[in-house]
């Protein structure tokens, strides 16, 4: 018994190319990077994922593993990072807002231009940390090791910098706005520019005299 012929008519290349259409969208929603991802009409945003911790705005990653993390501009308001090994990570204009990162490790981190008002770093690791032009008010570093920092332009308004160790730090134009600096240690540190007005500098060592 003869097989039926297949159709080879203008009717059965549609159908054929509609099929090899929808094969290539199928391949390519499921190549779609989580960034593209659309819900709603509305592009989720980018999650990104380092030894298992989800880091996105209030993400929960108390000590996590983060060394060398590339953080460029990551949105992690309110995240929890505290004890985190984070030396050397690059948090370069990432937002840090209301952050928790209590005895956490930054030891040689990146974070030029690091938005962080009121986020808190207390008893930190934050030697040789770059801070420059970051803009870190009302932020709790009390305690915290930041001796060699660069903390150049940064403002500090109304932070809390009582027992903080500045030594050999580069604080030129900074802002100290207010800020609490009692028993802070700010020997060899570079002061050109700097300002303190109404600044708490009881016990402070290296802090200047005239204000």
């Amino acid at each position: 018994m003869r097989a039926p012929e297949r159709s080879t008519g203008p009717g059965a290349l549609r159908g054929s190319a509609w099929r090899v259409l929808g094969q290539a969208l199928c391949l390519a929603a499921l190549a779609l990077p989580a960034a593209a991802q659309i819900v709603n009409g509305v592009a989720e945003p980018e999650v990104t994922i380092i030894n298992g911790c989800h880091l996105w705005p209030y993400a929960q990653c108390a000590n996590a593993d983060l060394r060398g993390a590339n953080l460029v501009g990551k949105d992690l308001h309110g995240a929890d990072l505290r004890g985190a090994r984070m030396m050397r990570a690059n948090l370069r204009s990432a937002n840090l807002a209301g952050a928790l990162l209590d005895g956490a490790d930054l030891t040689g981190a990146m974070a030029f231009s690091l938005n962080a008002p009121g986020a808190s770093f207390r008893n930190a690791s934050m030697a040789g940390i770059n801070l420059e032009t970051s803009r870190l008010m009302r932020a709790d570093m009390q305690g915290a090791d930041m001796r060699g920092a660069s903390l150049e332009a940064a403002r500090l308004n109304m932070a809390n910098l009582a027992d903080v160790v500045l030594v050999d730090a580069d604080l030129q134009e900074t802002k100290f706005w207010g800020t609490n600096l009692k028993n802070a240690k700010l020997e060899r540190a570079i002061l050109r520019f700097t300002i303190f007005p109404d600044a708490n500098l009881e016990g402070c060592s290296g802090c200047p005299t005239d204000w």
